[in-house]
C-alpha cells in the first residue's frame, strides 16, 4: 500500500502546487486533491498536506516535500 498524500485545493493555490506536481511524479505515492481538508488555520499560515491522515507542513515547497518524505520514512520504519 502506497502512502496517501492529500492536498487542499486552497493550499495548492497558496503555493503548494509545485510540491503536488513533484510528488505526483513519484509512482510510489498516491496523491489526492480535495476542495477542503478542514485545516483552515494551517492552510492560511503554511504549506501543508495530510500524509496518511497526519498533518505535515513546511514554510517552502522544498521544505514541504522534504518533510513529507521524512514523515513517510519514519512512518514506514515504525511499521516494521
Amino acid at each position: 500500500m502506497y502512502p496517501i498524500i492529500e492536498f487542499c485545493v486552497s493550499n495548492l493555490a497558496s503555493g503548494a502546487q509545485e510540491a503536488f506536481e513533484r510528488l505526483e511524479k513519484d509512482p510510489n505515492l498516491d496523491i489526492i486533491e480535495y476542495g477542503c481538508l478542514g485545516y483552515c488555520g494551517k492552510c492560511s499560515s503554511s504549506l501543508y498536506a495530510l500524509v496518511n491522515g497526519e498533518v505535515v507542513s513546511g514554510d517552502t515547497t522544498d521544505e514541504l516535500v522534504k518533510n513529507i518524505y521524512t514523515f513517510i520514512d519514519e512512518y514506514q520504519n515504525q511499521m516494521f
